[in-house]
């Protein structure tokens, strides 16, 4: 299998680690707006580098995995759509609804494949909370705590091309709480905060931000994230039943210490960031591509799936604007749970 990779960038040097240790991929053509950085990895890969996106799809490649900016991210999985090429691409498939609908529209009328990097489907602590949520363990859930918080902050010449808050972090919470739980969010109600470094403001984003969302079973969840947490990169997931309750995220290297006199320590080597935290998911949402081109699985994470966690993101994003609670119902391209 030879497969294109547009974009080397962090998340994409990666993934084209990932695939050229694997046993299905013959090779790769990787192209990059900054052709040296892909002829770099190229060369310290034994890849070949390409000049530019054109030649990705004239060189001849069975399918396309898309790492760059998000603004260019709907253009390129149409392009591959109309080529007949399946895509994995990195979440978002675009920064809002329209350019969002349009990409899976172009991909349902073409009939390819387009699967979403949402990695966190792909984590055993994950797996293992859907699995206590979904086999009745925990009773009747009641409550869901979801929170994302980063060590550091982005560049701030990044800050203006993220999307927000909402849109770049906190949909990874949106996305798994569907998965998790198999129920579509309602109604949210959400807040942000700027008062950290002044580049927040200057981009128009937060630097923090919380949301309360009710699930269509009534339960409640929250989900927070911060790009200012200096004790270290902390992603956990607390999910609480009438029966019982796990966390997902809770172990010896989560940057958190107690206050209590026989409490756990404080971890000796806390996470620093997301590629360490969830290196094993991200090689096993690649592996999963490639078993569906090959055609051994489902798709487990296709476009309709993103839609609904970008449609999460825009109403706390409207919620955080107008100071309301915003039904998901206000927002197009609802679906129904039932494939969760």
């Amino acid at each position: 299998m030879r497969i294109g990779v547009i974009g080397t960038g962090r998340i994409g040097t990666i993934h084209a680690n990932t695939l050229s240790r694997h046993r299905e991929v013959g090779s790769l053509i990787l192209t990059d707006a900054d052709g040296a950085r892909a002829q770099e990895l190229a060369h310290r890969l034994g890849e070949t580098a390409a000049p530019g996106v054109d030649e990705i799809f004239k060189w001849g490649v069975d399918a396309v995995v898309i790492t760059t900016a998000t603004s260019a991210h709907a253009e390129l999985i149409g392009r591959a759509a109309r080529s007949g090429l399946p895509v994995f691409c990195e979440k978002p498939i675009a920064l809002d609804l329209p350019g969002t609908l349009q990409a899976i529209a172009e991909v349902e009328t073409a009939g390819t494949i387009l699967q979403m990097g949402f990695q966190r489907r792909f984590d055993a602590g994950y797996t293992g909370a859907r699995e206590a949520v979904r086999s009745g363990r925990l009773g009747r859930l009641h409550t869901v705590r979801a929170l994302t918080s980063d060590q550091a902050p982005p560049p701030a010449e990044w800050l203006p091309l993220s999307g927000g808050l909402y849109r770049d972090t906190l949909i990874h919470d949106f996305d798994i709480l569907r998965w998790v739980t198999g129920h579509e969010v309602v109604d949210v109600y959400a807040a942000g905060s700027d008062a950290g470094p002044p580049m927040f403001r200057a981009a128009g984003d937060v630097d923090t931000a919380a949301a309360v969302l009710t699930l269509d079973d009534g339960t409640l969840a929250t989900a927070t994230a911060t790009r200012l947490n200096g004790a270290g990169y902390d992603v956990r997931m607390e999910l609480a039943g009438e029966l019982d309750q796990v966390v997902v995220g809770l172990d010896d290297r989560t940057p958190i210490a107690s206050t209590e006199p026989t409490g756990p320590p404080a971890a000796d080597k806390p996470w620093t960031g997301f590629l360490e935290r969830f290196g094993p998911a991200y090689e096993a949402e690649l592996a999963a591509f490639i078993e569906v081109v090959r055609g051994e699985r489902a798709n487990p994470c296709d476009g309709r799936e993103a839609l609904q966690a970008l449609r999460i993101a825009e109403a706390c994003e409207l919620s955080r604007r107008e100071r309301r609670a915003v039904r998901l119902a206000e927002l197009p391209g609802s679906t129904s749970a039932a494939a969760l």
